[in-house]
């Protein structure tokens, strides 16, 4: 029989790893990121950081308590400035890789997609059934821990979101709607069918 105080200490110790997970995770994100966004950024080549890191960086600085992990970097890039792009990453330790239609940068000795710096190319689409084309670059300086990323603005991040879709869309647009970030202007911004869709989101949760 596990006593109350037991359980109370094997839950608080739970929850410490779990803290602890949670920390190590972004901080190998954020090391990864500075590899790559630093260079870049030295070369005056403009890139935003999007996808679930820039959901994790916008909440974080908001409210912190409604963050969630994220386990991979999508950086937005214009495609013309691809091969300057694959050249700066490599000369810090990437490689370039182009699979299952995308494309994506590797660190180190990974090579799974999943741990990759994937690639968006601003004005484009992933997919056809994308409501939107992705925004142009308009990136904004967001921090955490006294480091600096350029970051895609909250209003484009959440039409992204929202023309995408997906399940962990939908999740992303959940944590970002409960830390305060979409705002009256920012819904109005929206246009019709995306308005729709985070009225969507918002009735079931």
């Amino acid at each position: 029989m596990v006593t109350f105080t037991e359980f109370i200490e094997s839950a608080a110790s739970k929850r410490e790893f779990v803290n602890v997970f949670f920390e190590q995770r972004v901080f190998e994100l954020i090391g990864t990121l500075q590899k790559l966004s630093t260079p870049l950024e030295d070369a005056g080549v403009q890139h935003e950081l999007v996808g679930g890191l820039a959901v994790f960086l916008h909440v974080e600085n908001a409210d912190s308590t409604h963050s969630s992990l994220t386990r991979d970097i999508d950086v937005m890039i214009r495609r013309e400035d691809l091969p300057r792009i694959v050249e700066i990453a490599e000369a810090s330790g990437f490689r370039f890789r182009h699979s299952a239609g995308l494309d994506m940068l590797l660190y180190g000795e990974t090579s799974s997609p999943r741990n990759a710096v994937h690639l968006w190319y601003s004005g484009e689409k992933v997919k056809s059934s994308q409501v939107e084309a992705h925004p142009n670059l308009h990136p904004v300086r967001v921090g955490l821990h006294g480091q600096e990323f350029w970051v895609i603005p909250v209003a484009d991040l959440l039409r992204m979101k929202l023309s995408s879709f997906r399940d962990k869309d939908r999740v992303h647009v959940r944590g970002m709607d409960a830390a305060g970030l979409i705002t009256s202007d920012v819904e109005r911004s929206l246009g019709d069918e995306l308005g729709a869709r985070l009225v969507h989101v918002r009735d079931t949760e």
